[in-house]
């Protein structure tokens, strides 16, 4: 009598139950299939496109920034001094104190917070970052060979009271950025006051670049 009962209740299962169960499974699959064949080519979309942002990107070389901005590099400086205005050793290029040389061969002078106010002050440390992109275009015959900014150092020729020393040397910090981009052309920093500095310019400044 149990095999009968059996028999009974294996006689009575509803094949259009087990149809639709089956297809709902398969439906599961090809809906599973389709989502992750779409997540896949979603990922690549993105990955062709950080690939052609990051070829676009090689493209602006620092030379070609540096016509577009329409600036004009003062003559590289000789050295007032027993020292190189840059050094390489391995993938490092340090560049010696530089200050603000004009085109002309002459050096903008005055003392910030006395002679000059804070824009001047950062104008000049503008014209020091133009004058060590001269000392790097002349020993490495190319912007274009520096991988990035590693360290600015700054220090600005101030009253005691003057406060605003990033501000000023800000305008190198800015000018590298143009020329490197942000990324790269940002480094770390240090900025600073001093009571004198020579032949009276308003800020010297020292960076260490990295190279390709």
């Amino acid at each position: 009598m149990v095999r009968i009962a059996l028999t009974a209740q294996g006689k009575d299962r509803n094949p259009a139950t087990s149809s639709d169960n089956q297809t709902k499974k398969r439906n599961a699959l090809t809906e599973s299939i389709r989502m992750r064949s779409t997540a896949k080519q979603r990922t690549a979309r993105v990955a062709k496109g950080s690939r052609e942002k990051s070829r676009t990107t090689k493209q602006v070389s620092a030379e070609s920034r540096l016509v577009s901005l329409g600036l004009e590099l003062p003559p590289a400086p000789t050295p007032m001094g027993v020292y190189k205005p840059l050094v390489i050793v391995g993938k490092l290029a340090y560049a010696s104190g530089h200050g603000p040389l004009r085109p002309d061969g002459t050096f903008m002078t005055g003392r910030v917070g006395a002679d000059l106010d804070a824009a001047a002050g950062k104008d000049a440390a503008r014209q020091t970052g133009l004058t060590i992109l001269a000392t790097l275009r002349r020993t490495l015959g190319s912007l274009d060979k520096v991988e990035r900014v590693v360290k600015v150092f700054g220090l600005v020729n101030c009253t005691a009271d003057f406060q605003e020393h990033p501000s000023v040397i800000n305008g190198c910090s800015e000018l590298f950025a143009q020329i490197w981009g942000e990324e790269k052309g940002v480094g770390a920093r240090s900025a600073v006051g001093t009571n004198s500095l020579p032949k009276n310019i308003p800020v010297e400044i020292e960076v260490i670049f990295a190279l390709k």
